[in-house]
């Protein structure tokens, strides 16, 4: 590493840049949480205003708010790993930085091993982090997409069902 000044600086902008990734990560899984709990009131909404459940339109409702409570929680989880990711970063970015500073001040080689140790540690929680986070992301999205096919077939099934009702009366 004496030999290459720029591999101290890739140790430390790596895990710096990974930071930022996560924090913006943070930004929008928590956007996508507050679109959910506003989804899921004002289906809770709509559902107290009910008198029948046995309805159709009731009844998707229901399915719709369990979705969105399922879509929250998978949320909640991915937020609370990108959050873990984000620490996980920034220690290993200022363990990185202390280690730099520290091995040319006091070179002792058990406290850089320890550093070095601990550096790559914090990496490894962090990535494992970030891809947990990632996958739960995904199955969110999946199932939001799910809740918007399963809409969009039923109205595509009471457009072709209003346009049958209306050849029927022209015959």
């Amino acid at each position: 590493m004496e030999s290459n000044p720029f591999a101290v600086l890739s140790l430390m902008v790596a895990p710096a840049i990974l930071t930022n990734a996560s924090s913006v990560l943070i930004m929008s899984t928590s956007n996508r949480l507050a679109r959910s709990v506003d989804r899921a009131r004002e289906l809770s909404k709509q559902l107290e205003q009910t008198v029948n459940y046995d309805n159709p339109e009731a009844r998707r409702r229901l399915r719709e708010l369990a979705t969105s409570e399922e879509r929250a929680l998978l949320l909640l989880r991915a937020l609370r790993s990108v959050y873990v990711a984000l620490g996980a970063f920034a220690l290993a970015a200022f363990v990185s930085l202390l280690g730099a500073v520290l091995v040319v001040v006091l070179p002792q080689p058990h406290l850089v091993y320890f550093l070095e140790v601990l550096g790559v540690g914090a990496g490894l929680i962090a990535v494992s982090a970030l891809v947990y986070g990632s996958v739960r992301l995904l199955q969110e999205t999946r199932i939001a997409v799910q809740v918007v096919s399963a809409r969009a077939a039923m109205i595509r099934e009471r457009v072709e069902m209003s346009a049958i009702a209306t050849a029927d009366k022209n015959i």
